[in-house]
């Protein structure tokens, strides 16, 4: 099964009408995943046919009047890596709590991977990763600084501090496919940085167009759907998911005392209280039982 994720900052016109047909049209192609539309653009990540696939970017991109069909970034899962099809109208496509921001109208500057290793080996770059710190423990690249968010809302509060230590300091940003860190370099212009750059494509662009013997990416990259992460080859890696978190586990993690299926991990067993506990007992107990009868358990999970 094909997978693309893909993105792009612009004004839409009737983002409400446009999810409305967007969902029909995924429909139709027989698609799985996620996108979300707002006034300022869509995002999203589906699977499906390459066909169906090609089709829908197609379809978007004369629908926004792009003149081209819509750039993805493209992987590959041996199962459905999403359970439904999802298109949902939102303030934001990517949510920093700054729907104000038009990355489409001021941007910093794109950096193509093959130019990416020379910027971020320059001791006067700071680079900064501008993902979530669960996604950094699991890969990122030599030098990158960690925000220490737990989610892109939190950003805006560290490149804050960032900005009152002084804006003369080059940066240099990157996320999992682009939509972060063109939003975040945005932010970074308007605080009065000068000198920023953003990698074209993110991580995921880089892994599939830098060579091996030239890739400087350490770890594997998290990406949201059931296959946790990928390597440097884009194949699925090692990692699962805590069903009760939702954190990426290792191996060590899965070892530890306070792991238990569906119930908790050691990211979690400290906030985890006992009725909480009951109930993903309860679905962990229900989904096994479902897996014995050859089903698969689609009840909701419990955040939901």
């Amino acid at each position: 099964m094909k997978v693309v994720a893909f993105y792009r900052f612009l004004d839409v016109n009737g983002p409400q009408a446009l999810r409305d047909d967007l969902m029909l049209e995924c429909r139709e192609q027989g698609l799985l995943g996620t996108v979300l539309v707002a006034a300022e653009g869509v995002n999203g990540t589906l699977a499906g046919t390459e066909r169906g696939l090609q089709t829908v970017l197609a379809w978007l991109g004369h629908r926004l009047g792009t003149g081209a069909p819509l750039e993805g970034r493209w992987t590959e899962s041996a199962d459905a890596p999403f359970r439904k099809l999802r298109v949902r109208l939102k303030k934001e496509i990517v949510t920093l709590g700054r729907p104000d921001l038009r990355p489409h109208e001021r941007v910093g500057e794109y950096v193509a991977p093959a130019d990416w290793n020379a910027l971020i080996a320059n001791p006067d770059v700071l680079v900064v990763d501008t993902r979530n710190h669960y996604e950094y423990e699991v890969g990122t690249f030599p030098r990158a600084v960690d925000p220490g968010t737990d989610s892109f809302r939190e950003f805006p509060a560290y490149a804050a501090r960032l900005a009152a230590e002084g804006t003369d300091r080059p940066v240099a940003m990157f996320c999992t496919g682009g939509i972060r860190c063109e939003k975040a370099t945005a932010l970074m212009l308007e605080l009065g940085f000068e000198d920023v750059y953003h990698l074209q494509g993110g991580i995921l662009n880089y892994l599939q167009q830098v060579p091996a013997d030239e890739n400087r990416w350490q770890g594997e990259c998290f990406i949201f759907d059931t296959r946790v992460a990928l390597d440097r080859d884009l194949a699925e890696g090692g990692y699962v998911q805590c069903h009760a978190c939702r954190r990426p586990l290792s191996s060590e993690d899965l070892a530890s005392p306070d792991y238990r299926e569906g119930v908790s991990c050691p990211k979690c067993i400290d906030s985890l209280d006992d009725e909480r506990a009951g109930r993903l007992a309860e679905r962990a107990k229900q989904v096994a039982l479902a897996e014995q009868r050859g089903e698969t358990h689609i009840g909701p999970r419990d955040e939901d």
